[in-house]
């Protein structure tokens, strides 16, 4: 009675299963859709964050270089002032400051004041001076004016600095005009084999 109970059952149960099959394949589709929909939401709230990261990073970029060159056009202004100064300076006959005239070395005294204070102010706003006696020729940062024969020192290094140049942040505000060296020392080709046997290992040939 049982295998028959069971058997008039499984066509019963078939017969359920396959009205449930329409049902049970609208709920997978269902769910895949909103799986899908989740993941494109995921991906475009990524997207967006990403975004905002990336503005607020070049907002804090651009108003950390209005902080830092805000006062470029002022301060070259100012350079121009400077020059005139150190101008200025230099055009006082030096007999007249060797007289002991209390009148002309008042006058330098004030001017060569003047403008330290202005570079000095200019130097806390970020702006420096460019030192490049010595170094080798950079043309981010120098002008080469003239070349200098010097075999004494490499060649295109800054042996005379005509103008002095600025820089404010690591952007060049005002390039310094320089004269670099022509020619320098260079390694003998007598001199090149000989030092490279020098700095070549001895092998276990001696006698």
């Amino acid at each position: 009675m049982t295998d028959e109970a069971n058997q008039n059952r499984a066509p019963e149960e078939a017969e359920v299963l396959a009205a449930e099959a329409p049902e049970f394949a609208a709920d997978t589709e269902a769910f895949l859709r909103l799986a899908a929909e989740n993941e494109e939401l995921k991906d475009r709230a990524l997207r967006i964050a990403a975004d905002m990261e990336n503005l607020r990073r070049r907002t804090q970029r651009d108003v950390a270089d209005a902080r830092t060159y805000a006062v470029t056009n002022f301060a070259r202004d100012m350079l121009g002032v400077s020059d005139n100064l150190r101008r200025a300076l230099e055009a006082i006959p030096g007999d007249a400051l060797e007289s002991g005239d209390a009148g002309f070395k008042a006058l330098a005294e004030g001017v060569e004041m003047t403008e330290r204070a202005m570079l000095s102010a200019l130097e806390r706003h970020g702006v420096k001076k460019l030192e490049p006696q010595g170094e080798k020729f950079d043309p981010n940062f120098h002008q080469a004016m003239f070349e200098v024969p010097n075999p004494e020192v490499p060649n295109n290094t800054v042996v005379q600095v005509v103008q002095s140049g600025y820089a404010i942040g690591d952007r060049v505000l005002r390039p310094a005009m320089v004269g670099v060296a022509k020619g320098g020392p260079k390694v003998a080709a007598a001199e090149a084999p000989a030092e490279a046997a020098a700095a070549a290992p001895q092998g276990d040939n001696e006698a």
